[in-house]
């Protein structure tokens, strides 16, 4: 992707790392080894191999923004059933710092979204995305829009000195829980 990136307009100024699993739902005691890993994979490992190979890119460029999709669940909050998508989510906000820590003087900003319940087919079906909406103090879930505006204010000049940081893009769920 970097390459064709580079090919069509020459630089890498923005990347968005949003690859997730949700991984089985049910108690960690009862989870494959091969279930864990590839939510792993599909979640962090995914985004490492992303970042490791945009970062040369938007170096060469003279800097750069990295936005990864991680989730209220794993940062502030557990879910039952959830311990495998919690653990990947809650391992890119540590990469999320240690690429700020390494690549922050030289330019290349890194954050993460950290959206709650949102329209989408992972969100589940009707039932499950009004149980969600319940855990938002706005009471709804999010349209993708909504999500994508979020990583566009990460994207843009406006945000030149956040580095490192999570944003909930979350209804309020952080402030109620």
């Amino acid at each position: 992707m970097v390459t064709t990136t580079l090919q069509s307009f020459g630089s890498v100024d923005i990347a968005l790392n949003n690859a997730a699993s949700i991984g089985p739902l049910k108690p960690l005691a009862d989870v494959a080894v091969e279930d864990w890993q590839a939510t792993i994979n599909a979640t962090l490992t995914s985004a490492f191999l992303g970042s490791r190979g945009q970062i040369p890119a938007i170096l060469t460029r003279g800097g750069g923004t990295i936005v990864f999709t991680s989730s209220f669940v794993g940062t502030s909050v557990g879910l039952p059933g959830t311990a495998v998508y919690a653990s990947a989510k809650a391992g890119l906000m540590g990469l999320v710092k240690g690429i700020t820590a390494d690549y922050a003087e030289r330019g290349i900003t890194a954050n993460a979204l950290l959206p709650g319940g949102v329209d989408t087919p992972m969100g589940g079906d009707e039932h499950q995305k009004a149980w969600a909406a319940g855990l938002h103090a706005m009471k709804r879930i999010a349209q993708p829009a909504e999500i994508a505006n979020a990583a566009l204010f990460l994207a843009r000049p406006m945000s030149s000195f956040v580095a490192g940081s999570a944003l909930f893009v979350d209804g309020g769920f952080a402030a109620v829980k």
